[in-house]
């Protein structure tokens, strides 16, 4: 495809409550398709972000079936968008554990892709400790699907440090990278490694964000982004409710590449 696509990412400041949830996503969502964007991506746990991390448990939705998954579905139906879900929280069939899926919807409402969240982030520091492990089963595969500009390789969050995941993923147009960053781990390396996994992928980066004070007490790093594949910003949102939107350019992709063709020399 020679044509850019206009991108969005979506940044939102989750509640407990689902239902709400839907109305902020929904608002953002179609502020996004009416400046043009043909993909969008939500952030992580965008339907959920509970009192407790076990809240997430009482969500659980069975593959393919569930309210959450009907309203992603709808979304992109109405709107005729590829939208890719963020995360959501699906039945494991471990008891106590859900998995932590991303799932991808073209613009016809069909589910084209699913990808459970590989890594899982654990991190102590004083008052402030996370274990991912806790509540969630590790998933196993890499994915990516066809989007009408070339491959977009998915990823979740925790993800970011891991550069074998992306280099897995082949040859891709667009990563996306929804998150819910802690303040401290945000702060401190978001937008290097995002910048990093663009550079050395040489392709666009789309990372959609939780971002702001939330009603748990926890308090997130937002800064969603689209960088180029020269690790240049094209937009960023440092905080609270919004989006970021901008083009996936198939010239400014191949211009990188021929013009340093790090790709190419790949020894290993």
């Amino acid at each position: 495809m020679n044509e850019s696509c206009k991108v969005a990412a979506i940044q939102m400041v989750s509640t407990p409550e689902v239902e709400q949830n839907f109305a902020a996503a929904s608002k953002l969502v179609a502020q996004a398709a009416q400046q043009g964007a043909q993909l969008v991506l939500l952030p992580e746990y965008w339907p959920i972000m509970g009192m407790h991390e076990k809240a997430k448990l009482e969500h659980a939705e069975q593959d393919s079936a569930g309210k959450i998954q009907d309203f992603m579905a709808a979304l992109a139906r109405e709107h005729k968008i590829w939208l890719i879900g963020g995360t959501l929280p699906l039945a494991s069939g471990e008891e106590g554990k859900v998995l932590n899926t991303s799932l991808v919807y073209d613009p016809g409402g069909k589910r084209v892709a699913r990808y459970d969240k590989i890594h899982l982030f654990s991190f102590v520091r004083g008052e402030e400790a996370y274990d991912e492990a806790r509540t969630i089963v590790y998933g196993n595969d890499v994915r990516s699907f066809e989007a009408p500009f070339g491959k977009v390789g998915l990823s979740v969050c925790y993800d970011l440090r891991f550069p074998e995941l992306y280099r897995a993923m082949g040859d891709c147009a667009l990563i996306v990278v929804p998150a819910a960053f802690t303040y401290t781990t945000g702060q401190a390396h978001w937008e290097l490694l995002l910048r990093a996994r663009a550079i050395e992928n040489q392709c666009y980066i789309l990372a959609s964000a939780q971002g702001g004070k939330h009603v748990n007490g926890r308090r997130t790093w937002g800064h969603s982004m689209l960088i180029d594949p020269w690790g240049e910003i094209i937009g960023v949102l440092p905080e609270g409710e919004g989006l970021v939107i901008g083009d996936i350019d198939p010239h400014r992709l191949q211009y990188v590449r021929e013009s340093l063709p790090a790709l190419k020399h790949r020894k290993l």
